[in-house]
């Protein structure tokens, strides 16, 4: 089969590896759409070091696709069906796991990180991993469930409630996801901050008319001026040192700031431990998609989040490495390989 093996830094190729073989427990994954993450395109980069990923592996996370093999012992799943994928593997026996934080598991593995992923011609999933979908569901849709549910579990820790203002710090993908759950969540207004024009337009078009343009706009003036005091919940979206530093500059006191972005691993902020102290601001982390898989695709099935819109980009396999390099454009929101 036809895979993209990542071999290191900047170093991506297109091979003929050995198909996977169904094993007990397992499901073979015929890929239709897989998703280019964030997390991709730092791994590409050199941003995640070693402990993270270990090369020579197949990336890839976010995708869907159609069931060709079940092995012994697989119920619930059948060949045929389409499936929505959780790449994310606990261990269930850490301490982590027991405490009922499985998501921060000591032995965590994800499928396209540590163990071949999506971006290859068939995939071998476990049948925990593997969610079926409508089959009325587009196979785009379902590669951006493990996104929404990534973005789920953030809006599940800002706790944000009817009547908030939240401020987004960055327009792609990630951002206008959580504009749209914020919205849901009952956020009586909503700014998102974002420097390309494009994405400035989709927003406009999502619904979205609070926006600003940081290049040229004060965001901490245009923040107070729109809310009194700043925002109830920030939102970094961006995955920046800068806009993770920026947050504390239109965050109210009291306020919540959510650190959703995948920031390089090296980077560093400067903070005043003082000010977090006497504004009693909530800093939260929030890591991958613990238990909120199923409710991404209910939201995605019932039309609640669009997502659509978002794909801008689509690449071939053959081509998809130019999903990974920097878009010089900035008008690029979500790319997605199509098989």
């Amino acid at each position: 089969m036809k895979a993209a093996v990542f071999y290191g830094t900047g170093d991506i190729r297109i091979e003929e590896v050995e198909k996977p073989k169904i094993k007990p427990g397992f499901v073979l994954v015929e890929v239709k759409a897989c998703g280019i993450c964030g997390t991709d395109v730092h791994i590409y980069a050199g941003g995640m070091g070693p402990s993270s990923v270990t090369p020579p592996v197949i990336l890839g996370h976010e995708f869907s696709g159609r069931v060709v093999e079940v092995g012994d012992g697989v119920i619930d799943i059948a060949v045929g069906d389409n499936v929505a994928i959780d790449p994310n593997i606990y261990c269930g026996r850490c301490h982590y796991c027991r405490e009922g934080m499985e998501h921060l598991c000591e032995n965590l593995r994800n499928i396209g990180v540590m163990i071949d992923g999506g971006f290859a011609q068939y995939c071998l999933v476990p049948q925990n991993q593997a969610y079926k979908m409508p089959k009325d569901m587009p196979y785009e849709i379902g590669a951006m469930v493990e996104p929404v549910a990534c973005c789920l579990h953030g809006t599940d820790l800002a706790q944000i409630k009817p009547g908030d203002t939240v401020a987004v710090l960055g327009g792609g993908a990630i951002g206008l996801i959580h504009a749209q759950l914020a919205k849901l969540s009952g956020a009586s207004a909503i700014i998102i901050s974002e420097p390309s024009a494009g994405r400035r337009e989709l927003a406009k078009k999502l619904g979205f008319d609070m926006l600003v343009n940081p290049l040229s706009d004060d965001i901490k003036v245009f923040v107070k001026d729109a809310t009194g005091y700043g925002a109830d919940v920030v939102i970094e979206a961006a995955g920046l040192a800068a806009t993770a530093r920026q947050a504390f500059d239109i965050v109210k006191r009291g306020g919540t700031i959510l650190q959703f972005g995948v920031v390089d691993e090296r980077a560093e902020i400067p903070l005043k431990p003082f000010d977090i102290y006497q504004n009693e601001i909530r800093w939260i982390g929030s890591f991958i998609n613990p238990h909120t898989h199923a409710r991404a695709l209910e939201l995605l099935a019932k039309g609640q989040i669009e997502v659509l819109p978002l794909i801008t980009d689509r690449y071939s396999l053959d081509n998809m490495e130019e999903g990974l390099k920097k878009d010089v454009s900035g008008n690029r929101v979500k790319a997605m390989v199509i098989m």
